[in-house]
């Protein structure tokens, strides 16, 4: 019998995914989850008028999506304050983070990031055949002048760093990060994912020219503006980077309903501020409940807050299975140190109440044993 003849680098993948999704873990455990707080989506929603713009297209969802996304492009670069040229749209981050390693990585090439950090990123380099080579967390924060530095080492095409991080919520300063890319290698392409921005303190974001050749920035609608499941992302590079994606992108991959509420929520920046305020306050209720039970709440400059546990990866599993089986969804970091901790997303009052319920139930459970 034929069988497909898959490429040797097919073959010797695992069939996995970087995450498993909430939907799957419902279905596993026979019911659906009290309080969704686990993988950072916004619960508190999208602009009502983003809602109103997706509704009242529908009856043209016969129309395939505008294969430049020009309004919104047009719409994103008077918001930055640069041209459409330097931005490109795409099927959320993690469909544009496919499409870079695609244009930049082939078999054996080199690529840096930290351990622990975006796992999704490194699906994408291991299904082109690159090499991932690996630095530490320095004090649960991204380690820029180790990062470059390896980059350096390996003779890396491409370094991915994240600000603020995914998934302990720490972040550097944007002036911190122009000064230490003094040290990022010729030829060494810096991937910067900035999807938390919004959430972030002022003075966050890399205060950097678009044209500068050395970086390319990740922006999204999933995060702040509560669209994760419209899958809008955004890169912001120079033109002729930005350009290269032409040739590899699915030009008609962005749903057309998607580009239009994408563009309705951007011009509704009173709903975005709300928001990041429910966001904080959230991020506060997290941080009380973290206390209230013995557990240190970590900084963030993002929609979810990373809780230590106090032990290591083992216990900080035990804590979260407690709560999942309590219908509490979270997750937690891979590697090690930060493993210890579980990651919660900010979320309305009544999932806190859940979390802050199911948190010391958990607890006694996996100190118990």
């Amino acid at each position: 019998m034929t069988q497909p003849r898959y490429t040797p680098l097919a073959q010797s993948l695992p069939a996995s995914v970087p995450f498993v999704g909430p939907e799957t873990q419902e279905r596993q455990r026979g019911a659906v989850f009290k309080a969704r707080l686990g993988a950072n989506e916004n619960i508190f929603g999208p602009s009502p008028k983003a809602i109103a713009a997706m509704q009242a297209s529908l009856t043209e969802i016969w129309k395939y999506g505008d294969a430049e996304s020009h309004d919104l492009r047009a719409a994103l670069a008077a918001h930055h304050s640069v041209a459409p040229e330097n931005i490109m749209i795409g099927e959320g981050i993690d469909g544009l983070l496919g499409y870079l390693v695609r244009l930049l990585i082939g078999e054996g090439d080199a690529v840096v990031t930290s351990l622990g950090a975006y796992p999704t990123f490194n699906y994408h380099v291991a299904g082109f055949g690159g090499v991932l080579h690996t630095v530490p967390y320095k004090v649960d924060h991204e380690d820029p002048a180790a990062l470059f530095a390896r980059a350096a080492d390996v003779g890396a095409k491409l370094v991915y760093l994240a600000n603020p991080d995914n998934p302990m919520g720490s972040w550097h300063s944007g002036a911190d990060l122009l000064a230490a890319m003094d040290t990022l290698p010729k030829g060494c392409l810096l991937l910067l994912d900035e999807a938390y921005i919004d959430c972030a303190p002022e003075g966050t974001a890399l205060p950097i020219d678009i044209n500068d050749p050395r970086v390319i920035r990740t922006r999204t609608f999933s995060k702040a503006y509560g669209m994760a499941g419209a899958r809008v992302g955004y890169v912001l590079a120079e033109a002729e980077l930005i350009a290269a994606f032409n040739k590899v992108r699915n030009h008609f991959g962005m749903n057309r309903t998607a580009q239009i509420g994408a563009l309705a929520a951007l011009q509704d920046q009173h709903w975005l501020a709300e928001v990041l305020d429910r966001i904080s306050t959230a991020r506060d209720r997290i941080a009380q409940i973290a206390r209230a039970n013995g557990l240190t709440p970590l900084p963030s400059a993002t929609n979810f807050v990373a809780i230590d546990c106090g032990r290591d990866g083992a216990f900080a599993k035990s804590v979260l299975d407690g709560l999942v089986d309590q219908g509490v969804f979270v997750r937690m970091p891979f590697a090690t140190p930060q493993n210890r901790c579980i990651r919660v997303s900010c979320g309305p009052e009544d999932q806190l109440d859940a979390f802050a319920h199911a948190l010391p139930i958990a607890l006694a459970r996996a100190r118990n044993g």
